[in-house]
């Protein structure tokens, strides 16, 4: 089949990406370990090309991060503006416009009629560990509850609140106290009622004490697993009732993936707190909370706060994603993109028995691989060798879940028909591959 997007030039990797290889081997950490096998020299859209010519469709978004796509000219454009302007003052030390500008779009844009109030990090872990921060403040409690399947990031406290242990938490505890973990959900393994999680509730930890529950509205890490429609309005009256704050850990399904801005319009339920991140600033490190005002007012004054967070090239950059969504219409574009994905990866699960799941909200869609479609058992190692040889085609797939046997799509919400279709091809070859075995 004609590819219009993927062109390969040389093996993968190439020889100019094998010799940064051999200096990253020399000079980089083991542990950050690089999915792909090449090194990238330049992207825009969808596609990323290597030091050696080879261009890929890029299905993993930089992990989520490039809902707008790679290099957008108008981000570019924000950005090279802002940076011949300022560079950086601590909004703390000496305040900028673009922090202000970017707070009120934001907390405009929250869901709800209650007052909005933002401040600005670098990181999605950040946003969570000051959401829990603020909580706190609000509510006088310490207690965290967490769910099953969820990642809120590797620093100490949102690295407590993750659920997989290898390789997020291995080797790293002691872990932060307080923290306790609820049954999320999860319609194809267990379709818990939400009396269960009530009941687990009462089981750990006085709700007296909670002072908030940090949810996704759709797992993300953990294997995009879209939740029953009640889940968040259950968890909204739960806390109501005892007193605590439901905050929403959008780091992931934020930012227009679903095919809402905030996954959590899905169910009509105004969060306390909202955690943003990856794909905000179209590829700059930025992160915000956005919260109802006199919770975000809370803690003292300087208690919360980053030297970097919410730097104005950072947040010149966010301001012209929030444009290029609303001008492109990428909220009913993400849409569009699951419809495609959905039907194309159904069509896949007809030929291919090891596809035991297809299933999505927008843009976010996952296919959970099984030995067996009825004992459901995980099948890590076919979910591996797929990933491998679509990147062998030309495709990046990033994998997700507890088992590490979801394949998952985070494409860009720029992508064409054609480039979704062309990707899609490639899966196919894939899994028509992997089905030969580890040697083909």
């Amino acid at each position: 089949m004609a590819r219009k997007y993927i062109r390969l030039v040389t093996e993968v990797p190439g020889p100019r990406s094998k010799g940064v290889h051999f200096r990253k081997e020399r000079y980089v950490a083991k542990p950050l370990s690089p999915l792909a096998p090449f090194y990238a020299a330049r992207a825009e859209g969808c596609v990323i090309e290597d030091l050696d010519g080879n261009r890929f469709l890029d299905f993993s978004g930089g992990w989520g991060v490039m809902n707008v796509g790679h290099n957008h000219p108008k981000v570019v454009a924000a950005v090279k503006a802002q940076a011949e302007l300022s560079l950086h003052t601590d909004f703390t030390a000496v305040p900028y416009e673009p922090y202000v500008e970017l707070a009120s779009r934001l907390a405009e844009l929250a869901p709800g009629p209650t007052p909005k109030k933002c401040a600005l990090f670098n990181s999605g872990a950040e946003a969570v560990e000051n959401a829990v921060k603020i909580s706190r403040a609000a509510t006088g409690r310490k207690a965290v509850l967490v769910f099953d399947n969820a990642f809120h990031g590797r620093t100490l406290l949102a690295m407590t609140m993750t659920h997989k242990a290898v390789p997020y938490k291995a080797g790293f505890g002691p872990y932060a106290p307080d923290v306790y973990r609820l049954p999320y959900p999860y319609p194809y393994r267990y379709p818990i009622p939400m009396a269960a999680i009530e009941r687990r509730l009462l089981s750990l930890v006085d709700p007296h004490e909670v002072a908030c529950v940090v949810v996704e509205p759709v797992i993300g890490e953990g294997g995009f697993i879209v939740p029953p429609p009640e889940l968040l309005p259950f968890l909204r009256e739960l806390a109501d009732r005892h007193g605590f704050l439901l905050v929403a850990d959008e780091v992931q399904c934020g930012v227009g993936r679903t095919g809402r801005f905030f996954a959590c319009e899905h169910s009509d339920v105004e969060p306390d707190l909202i955690c943003v991140a990856k794909s905000i600033a179209g590829g700059l490190p930025l992160s915000g909370v956005i919260g109802k005002a006199e919770v975000m007012d809370a803690p003292v004054l300087g208690g919360i706060g980053s030297t970097y967070g919410g730097n104005p090239v950072a947040c010149a950059a966010a301001l012209a994603v929030l444009d290029v969504i609303r001008e492109e219409g990428l909220l009913a574009r993400a849409v569009r993109i699951g419809e495609i994905l959905i039907r194309e990866l159904r069509a896949l699960e007809r030929t291919y028995p090891v596809i035991g799941d297809v299933r999505g909200l927008g843009a976010m869609v996952g296919v959970e691989l099984v030995r067996d479609r009825k004992t459901r058992e995980p099948d890590p190692e076919t979910t591996k060798r797929v990933q491998l040889e679509a990147l062998r085609r030309g495709v990046v797939f990033p994998t997700a879940g507890v088992y590490g046997n979801v394949v998952r799509f985070l494409v860009p919400l720029v992508t064409p028909d054609d480039a979704l279709l062309e990707g899609l091809a490639v899966l196919g070859e894939a899994f028509a591959a992997a089905a030969k075995g580890p040697s083909a």
